[in-house]
């Protein structure tokens, strides 16, 4: 058995092909295939389905899958501990970014070009996703780090955070929303969340930190938010807001953009639902040297690029109390 065999293996199961897994090993086809079936030759079992439009792992490859990728991050992680003790940082790292407007509030872009500047071996890849599916990736080892919204007051099980932005969702409404006058009538104490009950509502999509809040909260008073519209990009949903189609359930807006866009802006009532922005990672630490690095680096570079969020902001712990990393906001 060959490490290049549980390297094509594995390939080929994350692509669900050999055709793309060629593509991203840039080796030829036959060649991969050969190896895998000399693999199976060996251990005397059928590892892939090769029978459906897509390739699957079998029973038996579905168990030898996690040994493999243990195998090759061995082996990676040992030549990465050479090249740090050579002062020379290698690798790849993978982290997870958020779809919509909050990736706005940092200069991200900045920090990896500065990181690279600094490890110019390194090979950082950035992929968009939800913050529910970035999550699940975190703890299975697909991504290294993520930038999330959280949908919970404690942080997910194995995950360690630092929480950038902590503001409490909103409702931005057109400036004749009877809202307006409801809110008033509070005494100041804010929108009450029952009020949504049989309104139309403007929100983020499923599966992000944001949606997730609200859906709660609403879930707390007793109802299901009808949304009407979604969107990745709160801007947006602040827009469809201001032309009177429904009620914006969205992190704060500057107050500035929402005179800009003709909208009032009504905060709710106690307790408030709250939009938090967060850096994660395994509460193990990051896989291997790299990503160690990049987790510094972009700790100070994110947590300054969010400095005016967090003047706002309250402080989250881990979720295990044994991780060693102290989670605050500065």
């Amino acid at each position: 058995m060959e490490l290049r065999q549980l390297q094509y293996f594995v390939a080929v199961v994350e692509e669900a092909g050999f055709t793309r897994a060629a593509a991203r090993l840039h080796l030829a086809q036959p060649g991969i295939s050969a190896q895998i079936r000399q693999l199976e030759r060996e251990l005397g079992q059928t590892l892939l389905d090769r029978s459906g439009r897509s390739v699957t792992p079998t029973e038996v490859g579905r168990a030898l899958l996690p040994y493999a990728r243990a195998a090759l991050a061995a082996v990676e992680g040992a030549r990465e501990v050479a090249d740090e003790f050579g002062g020379l940082l290698r690798g790849r790292v993978t982290i997870g970014v958020l779809s919509g407007a909050a990736v706005h509030e940092f200069d991200l872009a900045a920090a990896l070009a500065a990181f690279h500047a600094r490890h110019p071996h390194i090979e950082v890849a950035v992929t968009e996703d939800s913050s529910e599916r970035m999550l699940d990736a975190l703890r299975d080892g697909v991504l290294d780090l993520a930038l999330v919204g959280l949908a919970d007051e404690e942080p997910p099980a194995g995950v360690a955070l630092q929480v950038l932005i902590d503001e409490p969702l909103v409702a931005a409404v057109a400036p004749d929303d009877p809202l307006i006058a409801l809110a008033g009538d509070t005494g100041g104490g804010g929108l009450p969340l029952e009020a949504l009950r049989d309104r139309p509502v403007i929100s983020l999509p499923r599966g992000t930190g944001s949606r997730g809040v609200l859906e709660r909260a609403c879930a707390r008073a007793g109802f299901r938010p009808r949304v009407v519209f979604e969107a990745a990009d709160p801007r947006f949903l602040a827009q469809l807001a201001a032309r009177g189609l429904g009620v914006a359930a969205v992190p704060r807006i500057a107050e500035d953009r929402a005179s800009a866009l003709g909208l009032r802006i009504l905060a709710f009532a106690e307790p408030q639902p709250r939009a938090r922005v967060a850096l994660a990672w395994r509460t193990a630490g990051p896989a291997g040297p790299a990503a160690t690095a990049l987790l510094g680096r972009l700790r100070t570079d994110l947590a300054a690029g969010g400095s005016r969020a967090r003047r706002r902001s309250r402080p989250v712990v881990s979720a295990d109390p044994a991780d060693p990393v102290e989670l605050v906001v500065e």
